[in-house]
């Protein structure tokens, strides 16, 4: 009978989706790989402790009573891998009771001399060892990439709001009412953020957001406003001191890019 492999027995003790239905049938009737699963549960544990400040709190002592009942695993590993293992392998020989001297055998005589079972005892542990291994980089990698998530976001500045403005409505859409905001990530990108509420979108017509100069003889499309509300990017290289105007206007379909003239709301930037 083949067992799991190494890998697959580490990704199922950290609780992966791995295994296939064949996998757990044969968990349930392979005491040796139920044994190192069990096992690679209590290094995961360990290994999770270091994710996370703070004392690794031991589980409920049914959590595994629960695991071994799901898993229909057999009574060899019905123990709770969290409280025992650790004891039987600390365990000290007696000094009153004394060590036999092994029988001085020749080399190619070891191997042929050793138990068959010592030999598959000695495999397990070989393949155990490998497994801890495994899990232990695995774990590792969990926690480094952890680790690099935080840096990023702990350097990345946080977006400000370096100006705002309420924009009032022009008197064929008085029940409009629309504000604006623009924020600056501290790499020099800047957004303009609008909300527009009170007015109604006929059919073939669509809203665009503008910027448009304090003379008004020039001024810069920035989108369409699908929604209630919508950002947008302010294209680099624009001074917002002279585009200080936010627009909203309703445009109709007919293949013309010019300002339709039709303003719905419209207001300053105010860099206070």
């Amino acid at each position: 009978m083949s067992h799991l492999d190494d890998e697959k027995i580490a990704l199922i003790a950290m609780g992966e989706p791995a295994g296939s239905d064949a996998d757990m049938q044969h968990l349930v009737e392979c005491e040796s790989c139920a044994a190192e699963v069990a096992d690679m549960s209590r290094v995961a544990l360990v290994a999770r402790s270091s994710v996370v400040e703070g004392d690794l709190e031991a589980p409920p002592a049914d959590v595994w009573s629960r695991i071994h009942g799901e898993l229909r695993l057999s009574d060899a590993v019905e123990a709770d891998p969290a409280s025992v293992g650790a004891e039987s392998e600390s365990e000290s020989i007696p000094e009153s009771e004394s060590i036999p001297e092994p029988e001085p055998v020749s080399e190619p005589d070891a191997v042929d001399a050793e138990p068959p079972r010592h030999r598959a005892r000695t495999r397990s542990r070989r393949r155990s060892s490998a497994s801890v291994w495994i899990l232990a980089a695995s774990m590792a990698l969990v926690v480094a990439i952890g680790a690099g998530v935080w840096i990023v976001r702990s350097l990345t500045p946080p977006s400000a709001v370096i100006a705002s403005a309420e924009l009032a409505a022009f008197p064929d859409h008085p029940d409009a009412v629309g504000q604006a905001e623009i924020d600056d990530d501290g790499d020099g990108r800047r957004t303009l953020t609008v909300t527009l509420e009170g007015d109604e979108l006929a059919d073939g017509d669509y809203r665009e957001v503008w910027l448009i100069r304090e003379d008004g003889q020039a001024l810069i499309s920035l989108g369409v406003l699908d929604d209630a509300s919508g950002t947008f990017r302010v294209p680099d290289g624009v001074d917002l001191d002279e585009y200080r105007l936010v627009d909203i206007s309703f445009e109709p379909v007919d293949g013309d890019p010019a300002h339709s003239g039709d303003s719905i709301v419209r207001g300053e930037l105010d860099f206070a």
